[in-house]
């Protein structure tokens, strides 16, 4: 099994599965004009995203790590009328290509961007009140998954969705002596995840156009924890 194999399947796929979006292509195209990375899901998984939160019937959804807003918008897609989507972005810039990306999309109307490190706006949205959501995206600087994975638990409710990005990272995950933070932050991900006894959870590794890696996706089937959680890591 090759990368042009892989690519050439995802392709298929997204041929026969995902029909062409002039909008979203319009996404990608402007992000990379706009020198953004181009670490956006697949739209083969994009596509999962939106069928995750239609299924889940999710009214309320979180993400974290907006990038240009192309996972945003298959997210958005899924809500239902009167339905909100938040999601946090550190890095201006990025920030400035999501507003406009939602606005080219139609969506301004349903998306709040919040501007600004995650671990501040996370606590700010705790303190407003916000959630719980019924999806929470995690999709953002790898080191910091075990404090978002906290966060998103306190944002929760039972039968909320808790979804990690990136988990594989080309079989990187099984070095335990690893000196790469991406790394080091996944792994302890996943170890939470293991000892919380309010999650059931699952990885997938994915190949595809995106190379070799994976999701963690993980139901909460208990009650949330209290509003400061990030602060006791």
């Amino acid at each position: 099994m090759t990368q042009p194999l892989w690519t050439d399947i995802d392709q298929y796929i997204t041929g026969k599965l995902v029909p062409d979006d002039p909008v979203l292509a319009a996404v990608l195209a402007a992000n990379a004009a706009a020198g953004l990375p181009a670490h956006d899901v697949a739209p083969n998984q994009g596509k999962l995203l939106y069928l995750l939160a239609r299924l889940m019937g999710a009214r309320r959804i979180l993400e974290i790590g907006t990038l240009g807003g192309y996972s945003t918008l298959w997210l958005a897609r899924a809500l239902p009328p009167g339905g909100r989507l938040t999601t946090l972005e550190e890095n201006p810039h990025h920030a400035a290509m999501a507003r406009l990306n939602f606005g080219r999309a139609g969506a301004a109307e349903m998306v709040d961007l919040r501007e600004g490190p995650a671990l501040e706006t996370l606590p700010a949205l705790a303190t407003e009140g916000a959630g719980p959501f019924d999806l929470i995206f995690i999709d953002a600087d790898k080191p910091n998954n075990p404090r978002y994975l906290k966060w998103a638990l306190s944002l929760a409710r039972p039968g909320s969705l808790i979804i990690g990005d990136n988990v594989i990272r080309e079989g990187g995950i099984l070095d335990e002596a690893s000196a790469d933070p991406r790394i080091q932050g996944v792994r302890r991900f996943i170890d939470l995840i293991s000892a919380e006894p309010r999650l059931e959870a699952t990885a997938l590794q994915t190949v595809g156009v995106k190379g070799h890696d994976g999701f963690v996706i993980a139901m909460v089937s208990g009650q949330a924890v209290d509003n400061e959680p990030a602060r006791k890591l």
